[in-house]
């Protein structure tokens, strides 16, 4: 190390959401892929205030913790520090750490479980998306000393790396949410998918727990996967959270019951979609389970937001409804999307649709979207991509699609896409019409 010793109080890899008094991780690209060398934002961090800089190569800070100059050592590096902190906040958050995985909805099930379980404890997760081998260790890094509870996006793009995650997490309880059409390229198709998902309920202690998505066959049969004992959630016949009574007011917001082994619970979601109940009452289940009033839990879903690009719904100054859900996208979770804005209060809907990547069979995947788009009578527009057997729109002529000529008072608007379609310009466009 050179420079002074300094008192670190988080850490982050991204220069712009750096405080001072942070850590500064510098990211590197994967071996053969393109990306900047997190090493050349060392001055911008120091700008910010970084206390310290973790570096595999000599930089010019107040205080500079080196690591071997090889590919790796810095994410290396991250990883000791993130197991030593997890073993520093081990008595306080003993039995209520949790681990979401799945398909779709890991982030809102993250925020629906923060929301629940800060019925009772103090709790922390991931920010943002941050559910990879930078995230989750930053994820820790930022956790408050007092923190009671904490809750670990993992995501997920082959084998090896949940389980990866799990081994610096060590995860309690395991939330896998579905087995879906996402990165199927990747992994060999569904059962690669549910395989590579399905470790994080193998990491789970026999003392632990695996909260699974009853009315997903690939998920509840996860349960023979894992020495933990297993809860699960959903609407069908023999699960232990069973979702009853749904109802969605005029901006398609659910308000239901679950019936829990621990009482009665009724809810109301500030989110669109009916699909976010499963990924509320996981969180109920979540709670609950590990012994906070199933009643105090469910009525905290009210406070919980998944964030920018996720079923953020806004007012266009023309009047029109404006639902932002471009954060990333798989077929799943895109029919789930398209059904939220055909259940809102309007008379025209219209769907900005991106293209979905990693998926096996990818054209068959974009034409049954365009299909049941149009069987739910909404107008797509298809943009920067021939998959969806219809014209295509560039992203840069998107707001003069004919389309959307004439949005005001009745009229909805979906954007969604994968992240590399990038459909959050696209939102910026029509906000600021």
């Amino acid at each position: 190390m050179t420079g002074d010793d300094v008192d670190i109080s988080g850490a982050s890899f991204d220069t712009r959401l750096l405080e001072p008094g942070w850590l500064f991780l510098p990211t590197e690209p994967e071996p053969g892929a393109e990306g900047r060398d997190g090493h050349d934002f060392v001055e911008a961090a120091v700008r910010a205030g970084a206390a310290a800089v973790l570096a595999r190569r000599a930089v010019s800070a107040p205080c500079v913790i080196e690591v071997a100059d090889r590919p790796g050592a810095v994410m290396a590096a991250a990883a000791e520090i993130t197991r030593w902190l997890r073993r520093r906040v081990q008595a306080q958050v003993s039995g209520r750490v949790v681990g979401v995985t799945g398909s779709v909805g890991k982030t809102s099930t993250k925020e629906f479980a923060l929301a629940a379980l800060g019925a009772r404890w103090r709790t922390w997760g991931s920010p943002r998306s941050y559910n990879n081998d930078w995230g989750l260790p930053v994820t820790l890094m930022q956790a408050p000393d007092d923190v009671e509870a904490l809750v670990f996006e993992m995501g997920m793009r082959g084998f090896g790396e949940i389980a990866r995650l799990c081994e610096l997490a060590r995860p309690d309880v395991g939330i896998v949410t579905a087995v879906a059409e996402a990165h199927t390229e990747r992994v060999g198709g569904l059962e690669g998918v549910a395989r590579a998902k399905g470790e994080l309920v193998e990491a789970l202690p026999s003392g632990g727990l695996a909260v699974l998505n009853g009315d997903d066959a690939r998920v509840a049969a996860m349960a023979s996967r894992t020495v933990a004992r297993t809860i699960t959630y959903g609407s069908g016949p023999g699960v232990d959270v069973q979702v009853v009574d749904l109802r969605l007011d005029a901006g398609a917001c659910a308000s239901f019951t679950l019936h829990t082994p621990w009482g009665r619970a009724d809810a109301t979601l500030a989110v669109p979609g009916r699909h976010m109940v499963y990924n509320a009452a996981a969180a109920v289940a979540v709670a609950a389970a590990l012994g906070a009033d199933p009643s105090a839990a469910a009525a905290a879903l009210a406070t919980a937001r998944p964030g920018a690009g996720r079923m953020t719904v806004s007012q266009l100054a023309t009047g029109a409804l404006l639902v932002d859900d471009a954060y990333n996208a798989n077929p799943r979770s895109m029919r789930a999307a398209l059904e939220a804005l055909a259940d809102l209060n309007a008379a025209h809907r219209v769907a900005v649709l991106g293209e979905m990547a990693e998926l096996a069979d990818a054209d068959d995947h974009h034409r049954h979207i365009a299909a049941y788009a149009e069987s739910l009578g909404i107008t797509v527009i298809a943009v920067a991509t021939p998959r969806y057997g219809l014209e295509v729109t560039p992203l840069d002529r998107v707001a003069e699609h004919p389309a959307l000529a004439d949005l005001g008072p009745g009229c909805a608007v979906l954007v969604k896409g994968s992240r590399m379609a990038r459909l959050e310009r696209v939102v910026e466009i029509l906000r600021g019409r």
